[in-house]
This record gives structure tokens, sequence and C-alpha cells, in this order.
């Protein structure tokens, strides 16, 4: 373990964005994590994971702590049900590949996911029907404050759409360690329902579905659909997906035959941010070296060598453009630093 001096964190965020770290280290375990807690001599703290989920709007001054942990082993097992444990600093999509190639049912709608495990319940990730709650057990997080382990179990972690206990009252006080997954073994419930999945296995000319060819099709449509963040900087998706009441949405269904809804419950529908922002001619709408991919609405791209506050300063416009068009807030889903 080694702290650095003025790194730059061009290669730890997804979007690309060249901000400089006055102090880096990356931690491998447990202990130099709960070591590195424990250095008085730096109260400013930035901790990063696979650095998908954030944009960097300035340089970072104070010490970035890049979690690095990695394994992944079965902590116990049914007749029907696994549980896996991985730690935090495990690629998202590599782990759902290993659960794949172990016909270990659950996270097969969450492939091509960008991130890693140890992020992956702070916003409750989700994709053509499932959430991670669906599949989470527990995870083990360490107090920032006394550097102690605990344990939150699915109940705790106050899972809702885009959301936990860890961007709410947790939020900052936690640091996660390692998560416990519940994958079946046999009898996989398989959804294929959301979204374009159903098409996208009739193209591969697959009848029966298995959770091996569920993820092919929800690879083949994303990257079809979302750029590489290697090829182009981006956090995939910048905002939620609105909830309104259904008493507006039938307003607005009046003015835009063709609006897109999903039903949240008896009095709240789910509208598709990436066609509301489409709608308010966004889409594939280029700034210089930044702007809205072409293909995805939804997705704000760094080209080359953007700064992070132009692409907030996008961001705010196109959510003050949406509340303009339709009265509906858009909220970012990404972190703001």
């Amino acid at each position: 373990m080694q702290i650095k001096n003025n790194i730059s964190l061009k290669p730890f965020n997804t979007f690309g964005i060249n901000a400089m770290a006055k102090h880096f280290v990356s931690v491998n375990t447990v202990n130099e994590l709960q070591d590195v807690l424990a250095l008085k001599a730096y109260k400013n703290r930035l901790v990063l994971g696979g650095g998908s989920n954030m944009l960097l709007t300035q340089d970072f001054n104070g010490l970035v702590i890049h979690i690095n942990l990695k394994g992944i082993e079965i902590v116990s097992q049914t007749d029907d049900f696994v549980y896996v444990k991985a730690q935090a600093g495990e690629n998202w999509h590599n782990f759902v590949l290993w659960c794949i190639d172990n016909n270990f049912g659950g996270v097969e709608n969450l492939s091509l996911i960008p991130g890693n495990v140890g992020t992956s319940p702070i916003q409750n990730i989700g994709a053509y029907g499932v959430e991670l709650k669906d599949v989470f057990e527990s995870c083990e997080a360490i107090s920032v404050d006394n550097y102690e382990l605990k344990t939150f179990t699915n109940a705790n972690c106050n899972f809702g759409y885009r959301n936990s206990i860890f961007k709410q009252e947790a939020k900052g006080k936690y640091i996660i360690t390692s998560v416990v997954f519940k994958l079946s073994k046999q009898n996989h419930k398989l959804n294929v329902n959301y979204g374009t999945i159903a098409t996208e296995l009739e193209n591969m000319q697959v009848k029966t579905p298995t959770i091996k060819s569920i993820s092919k099709a929800v690879i083949a449509i994303r990257e079809s659909k979302l750029p590489n963040p290697k090829e182009i900087g981006n956090s995939g998706s910048f905002f939620k997906n609105p909830v309104i009441p259904k008493s507006h949405f039938k307003k607005l269904a009046a003015n835009f035959k063709n609006i897109p809804n999903y039903p949240v419950n008896e009095n709240e529908v789910k509208v598709p941010a990436g066609w509301l922002i489409e709608q308010a001619g966004f889409k594939g709408k280029r700034f210089n070296n930044y702007g809205v991919h072409a293909k995805q609405a939804l997705v704000l791209v760094n080209y080359s060598d953007a700064k992070g506050e132009d692409i907030l300063k996008l961001s705010k416009l196109i959510q003050e453009t949406v509340h303009r068009i339709f009265n509906i807030s858009i909220e970012a889903e990404v972190n703001i630093i």
C-alpha cells in the first residue's frame, strides 16, 4: 500500500475526465482500508470503485481511496440456491459472466452494466425488469468513523428505484467491502418480457431461453444502444427514469400520443427519461467535444478531453428543457463530484 501524489483520475473514471487527485492510494484488503481510514492526516477523502457512476467536475484536493478488493467464493448452498460472496473491487460484468459459467441464475439481465460489485447496492442497479435487490442477500461495509465491519441485510438497505440506505442516511458513512448474492441453481426464474429481450432472442433463433442466452441478448441490446466507455467516455444512464402521478400522465398523453409508460402502482407510472430527452431535441446533439449520444439520449458522452463542468452544464440544460416542456423533473443518476 503506497500513497501517491498528484495522480490523474482519467484511468479511474469511465467518463474519462482528466481530474487530478492530490493524494491517491489503492487498497487490496480490508485491513489496508482500515489502516488508510485511520490516517488522521487525510480528512478530505473520496472513495472510488469502478468510477462508472460519477462525474468529476474539478480536481480533488484530498485523498482518493481506490477500492481494489478481489475474490469470488461460494459461502453456502442448498439444492436450489447458492450464496456467493464477491469482493467490492470485482468488475460487475465479469462477476455476472462467472455466475453464468457456473449456471447460477438471477443476474443475467444485469449483464454489461459498468462498474464494480461494491457500488452495485448503493444505487440498486437494475435493467430489463431486474434489480439488484432481487438477488441481494447482504453486504459487509466498514464504518468510516470507527473502522469496524458491519453487515447490512436486504431489509436493512431500504432499497428503492436506484436508491438505498447508502444514498440516504448512511451516505458517506460506510464503504462496502463485499456483497453476498442469493442465486438459483435450478428452475431459474427467467425474465424475458421487459424491453426488447424477447425480440432479440427471436433474432438469435432461441426458442427455449436460458440464463446464458438471456445474457447474450442483453449484451447485444446494450452494445447496439450504448457506447463502450473504452471508446467514448460516459457513465451509462446519466438520468433516472422519472415516476409521475397517473393524473399528470393522462394530461401529457392528450398532447403526446406516443408517450411510453410503465405502471409502478395504482397511482403512478414511470416514463422513460430517454424519450423525454429525445423529444426535447437533445438526442445526438454535440457541443464541441461532448454531447448526447446519438443512439441513446440517456447517455451523455465525452468525445475527447471534455471538462466535467461542461458536461454538468449540459445535464442542467437538459433538465431545465424537459421540465419546461413536460413539467417533469428528471434527476441525475450519477454522483456529481
